[in-house]
């Protein structure tokens, strides 16, 4: 057998191995999130709690202590145990679903809303005067812009031109030209569109929904999809909610030290079944050094909380967690968080497969108590990429905010002009606060100065800088942003404070459990149903190279679903017809070359010259139909959206790979049997 031949099977085997792995994720996942239904319903029966409250709460960690509130005590026990379950199902399921296929909203089911930023109120609270005349403008624009298609800030210029009123009458400065106004309008318009995206994209977090879609269409509208949400009321309250900025004062290491102790010692004594926690710690023992090496160990929840292990379902799996074996035995709360080198020394950082440990450490009520009422902890915004591991950012804060978004007038990035050459270039945030915030700010960064004030959205810390000196002026200035991204990001939260123009739902529509797997049932039937008749109707008209091509029809489906895996593409039903295209395609062109070898052979040339001459002769014709529609579905990704992209995503990928299987693939199987076999007679 030809060395090249040897290396091309192989390369197709390991191919069709790695394909199979990448897939083997997306079935797993269909039988844990079958797993997850079954345990909430569980839980709802025995506690009372509704399944988005139950999901909630496992996302925010305080599912344990919803059910000790709400859960009779003859089903406390059990409804505890399956809450345990549901939250290492859960941790499997978020583990796994990286690295499945992703079920669009028309699959999966759940709440597609559309808002809308109101550009009429906007500019109406925007303005500096306010009349009879410019509500009548504003009114005519929003009637130009709905009806006749045009943009919003044309129909509002051509308003005010039809009735020669000058902009600068409301808008801007005295002097300034139209244009000039209008410019001014559309930056301050795109700029309150992405604070309420930010602001709405921060709400949706609420949900715990794996794999939302939140995306800006156009100048002013913002899509939001919730794949397995179905309370449609419950979404619209949630993100329509007014967000919440405040700024509080992290406390200082010795503090957290103190309270990282209490909590190692009451973790302690419940590994150990011990009653009486009046255990003590080495004085300072749970401090965490910065950049320390870890000896780190894989151990279960079970090992950490002192559960008694069950053998049902996935419960046997149980969570991993990593911890330093060092300190285990001593302090196994401290033993989950990490101590980063640089410029987070002053943060707890917890690597992200503890995250869910500590979230229900934390919420344990004997945990609880030993909190002081005046301090809480808070996770970081966003989690943060060390090398290869990512960890989340925990704060232990005041309670009590210092100073609310309310008092910020404005926030931007700039970059530092170079009053140190250390910083010099670098991206920087500038904050100003109205009278109000300038005094309450100026007492508190006077009274902290060195401590870190940590700036909260909803509930979560953005950023935490330090208190360098005392700002008496109420114009502030954030270094030490990591990147000009960093800081732009933290900008926008800070001028974020509330939706910053207002919004309406233009559209909403909830894609109920049966209509969704309905649509995966019909979209399953089909692929399947046409795939047969195709493969059936190969074998009929072309004999044995009839089944050559259908083992190539089935590696290109394989393939393709290990690209959408591999990639995190997102199946929709539209994205199952551009598969069914694909196929058809795929097919076509092992027609064109069957069509050719039979001309070949039918010309008296030899076996082998004719599979050479038909491979060759077919492969411009196929390489010209391919490459025009691949042309097509990229224009269709480029300039369509949702259903759309769905569409031209399978069928741009299933262009690709079935070129591959129709000719590569093909050709290797006929070129093994023709050199290995002696066969005097090619039945095609």
């Amino acid at each position: 057998m030809p060395r090249s031949l040897i290396f091309k099977m192989l390369f197709v085997l390991v191919l069709i191995v790695a394909a199979t792995v990448s897939l083997i994720p997306t079935f797993k996942l269909s039988g844990l999130q079958n797993r997850e239904t079954d345990l909430i319903r569980k839980i709802s029966s025995l506690s009372g709690l509704t399944r988005p409250e139950i999901e909630v709460g496992v996302t925010s960690g305080t599912i344990e202590a919803e059910i000790r509130k709400n859960t009779p005590a003859e089903k406390l026990d059990e409804a505890l145990r399956l809450a345990d379950e549901l939250h290492k199902v859960n941790a499997e399921i978020t583990k796994v679903e990286g690295r499945a296929i992703r079920r669009g909203l028309d699959l999966q089911g759940g709440t597609y809303l559309v808002y809308e930023v109101d550009l009429n109120k906007f500019l109406d609270e925007a303005a500096k005067n306010k009349d009879s005349r410019l509500e009548e403008i504003l009114q005519a624009a929003k009637r130009d812009y709905e009806t006749r298609g045009i943009d919003y800030f044309t129909a509002l210029q051509n308003n005010f031109n039809a009735r020669d009123v000058k902009l600068n009458r409301y808008f801007g400065r005295r002097g300034q030209s139209d244009s000039e106004i209008i410019d001014d309008l559309k930056k301050q318009s795109e700029d309150a569109v992405n604070r309420t995206l930010e602001v709405l994209r921060n709400r949706v977090d609420q949900f715990g929904v794996s794999e939302p879609s939140i995306q800006k269409e156009g100048a002013s509208r913002i899509i939001i999809e919730l794949p397995g949400i179905k309370n449609i009321q419950r979404a619209k309250n949630i993100i329509g909610t007014t967000a919440l900025l405040e700024f509080k004062l992290v406390k200082e290491p010795e503090i957290v030290w103190s309270v990282l102790n209490d909590i190692d010692r009451v973790m302690r004594a419940r590994r150990k079944g011990i009653e009486d926690l009046n255990l003590k710690t080495k004085a300072d023992s749970a401090a965490i050094k910065a950049g320390e090496k870890v000896e780190e160990k894989e151990l279960t929840l079970s090992d950490l909380f002192g559960d008694k292990k069950t053998d049902e379902g996935v419960a046997q799996e149980d969570t991993s967690i990593l911890v330093d074996q060092r300190t285990f035995e001593e302090k196994p709360f401290t033993s989950l968080l990490r101590g980063l080198p640089g410029r987070y020394a002053d943060v707890i950082s917890v690597p992200m497969q503890n995250v869910h440990a500590v979230q229900r450490a934390l919420q344990l009520p004997e945990v609880q108590e030993v909190i002081p009422p005046d301090v809480q902890f808070l996770w970081a915004t966003k989690p943060m990429v060390m090398g290869d591991q990512s960890f989340q950012r925990l704060y232990l804060v005041k309670k009590e905010p210092e100073l609310l978004g309310s008092a910020l007038t404005n926030a931007e990035v700039q970059i530092d002009a170079g009053s140190s050459s250390f910083r010099a270039g670098q991206a920087e945030v500038h904050m100003e606060l109205n009278s109000e915030g300038t005094k309450t700010f100026a007492r508190v960064t006077g009274m902290n100065v060195g401590k870190q004030l940590a700036i909260v959205l909803d509930g979560r810390v953005a950023s935490a800088p330090h208190i360098k000196e005392k700002i008496p002026t109420g114009s502030a200035r954030i270094d030490g942003m990591g990147s000009m991204e960093e800081a732009k990001d933290l900008a926008l939260v800070l001028r974020a404070g509330a939706l910053p123009a207002p919004v309406k739902v233009m559209a909403e529509n909830t894609v109920g459990p049966s209509l969704g797997q309905d649509s995966i049932d019909k979209g399953q039937r089909s692929a399947l149903i046409g795939l047969l008749v195709v493969m059936i109707f190969v074998v009929v008209y072309y004999n044995l190279v009839g089944l050559v091509a259908d083992f190539a029809l089935i590696l290109n489906g394989l393939l393709v679903l290990a690209i959408m895996a591999s990639f995190q593409f997102t199946l929709t039903l539209p994205g199952i017809a551009g598969f069914i295209l694909s196929v058809a395609m795929a097919i076509d062109s092992n027609v064109l070359i069957n069509e050719r070898i039979r001309e070949e052979l039918r010309g008296g040339k030899t076996i082998r010259a004719a599979i050479e001459t038909g491979y060759s002769r077919a492969f411009i014709t196929i390489l010209d139909s391919n490459v025009t529609t691949l042309i097509t579905g990229v224009v269709l990704y480029s300039f369509g959206t949702g259903p759309v992209r769905g569409f031209a995503v399978t069928l741009c990928i299933g262009i690709l790979v079935s070129m591959f299987t129709a000719i590569f693939v093909t050709r290797m199987i006929l070129d093994f049997f023709t050199t290995q076999f002696a066969i005097k007679k090619l039945y095609i």
